[in-house]
């Protein structure tokens, strides 16, 4: 754990950025907050300027995400607040760009990418354990994102008949 430096702003392009717009304030249930907060601007996204943008937004997520919170981390003190929640972002981008935008897939991206975030299973909770710092708030979900996109593909190819 760093040593607190001074405090930010509320206003600080960090805290705006690493607490997606404060929703990772909220007292009860951050990181499900930050995800729901995530995924309209997901969607918008992925609806207008198509998946591909998405996955390329995911990516530009987690750089921001790391810079912020390293930030975040460094004013704090803190090693891995609940109140970040840009990881989330990145995350729920990620496994969002591999489906489609229909309502029952959006649902099922939220609900997989929520129980692989919460549960942790390997190698998720491994890098969880493993990996400090801006860079390791930010994988654990990233590589969760990744996991549920896999497994959105393969439940949408079941789901189409093409699997």
């Amino acid at each position: 754990m760093s040593q607190k430096i001074s405090p930010l702003s509320l206003w600080h392009p960090a805290v705006i950025l690493s607490t997606w717009f404060w929703s990772g304030l909220s007292p009860k249930a951050p990181g499900t907050i930050g995800s729901l907060a995530a995924l309209p601007f997901g969607i918008l996204i992925f609806h207008y300027l198509g998946a591909p943008a998405l996955g390329m937004a995911s990516l530009i997520a987690f750089g921001v995400g790391w810079w912020s919170t390293q930030i975040y981390l460094k004013h704090t003190g803190k090693s891995d607040p609940g109140e970040v929640v840009i990881d989330e972002v990145a995350g729920i981008w990620l496994a969002l760009h591999a489906t489609a935008l229909t309502p029952l897939m959006i649902v099922l991206t939220f609900v997989i990418f929520r129980a692989l975030d919460i549960l942790k299973p390997w190698p998720i909770s491994w890098l969880d354990r493993k990996v400090k710092g801006a860079f390791g708030v930010m994988i654990d979900d990233y590589v969760a994102g990744l996991i549920a996109s896999v497994l959105l593909v393969i439940i949408k190819r079941i789901y189409d008949g093409n699997f």
